[in-house]
């Protein structure tokens, strides 16, 4: 079954914003500070999930990712460059400026589940697209890359107690100065009644 697969920076204490400070934020460029290694490549495992899956990014994450990702030629790079991209934007008209890019034009639900469907769905940064999702109980798994950082404020992956899910920790791998930690939604577990 095909799955939807949400990809954050994230520091210890929850906050996704501004990871390497193109929004100028006052603690933004926190995931950059801790070198190279921790962010470069295929950190997330993605491998060929991203020739046969389909991205997808926000309009602001998409407009920053096409400006830095067409001038790289590096195996990863090729990857995201090739891979076919879903744009959520109610105003983004020209998407021409990053290969394969495609602006959704329906419901974003909708086409996620249509998308879905046909293949897998990769959600990179895009806090907003990402809210949307888990408020639909639409994300399976995520693919957390953690930083020893705490910021204190800012804006954060998850926020809503009542929109809690319980989640099964499926691995852990230290990746730098960071921990790439990978979850998966739980199955609804019968609750067993013993004598």
């Amino acid at each position: 079954m095909n799955r939807v697969t949400v990809i954050e920076f994230v520091t210890l204490d929850g906050v996704v914003e501004d990871p390497d400070g193109s929004a100028g934020t006052p603690g933004g460029g926190w995931a950059f500070r801790h070198g190279p290694e921790a962010v470069a490549g295929d950190k997330f495992k993605l491998g060929s999930r991203l020739d046969t899956g389909a991205l997808l990014l926000g309009r602001w994450t998409w407009e920053l990712f096409s400006k830095l990702w067409p001038s790289r030629s590096d195996e990863f790079s090729t990857r995201m460059n090739t891979a076919q991209k879903w744009v959520a934007s109610r105003t983004l008209t020209d998407v021409s400026a990053w290969n394969n890019s495609t602006v959704i034009g329906g419901e974003l639900t909708g086409e996620v589940r249509r998308l879905r469907s046909e293949r897998d769905v990769i959600v990179i940064g895009s806090t907003s697209v990402v809210h949307t999702l888990m408020d639909h109980d639409l994300v399976d798994e995520y693919r957390l890359l953690v930083f020893p950082t705490v910021l204190g404020a800012g804006r954060r992956l998850f926020t809503d107690p009542a929109g809690a899910r319980d989640l099964r920790l499926v691995s852990v791998e230290q990746t730098g100065a960071a921990a790439l930690l990978c979850y998966e939604k739980m199955s609804a577990i019968p609750l067993r009644v013993g004598r």
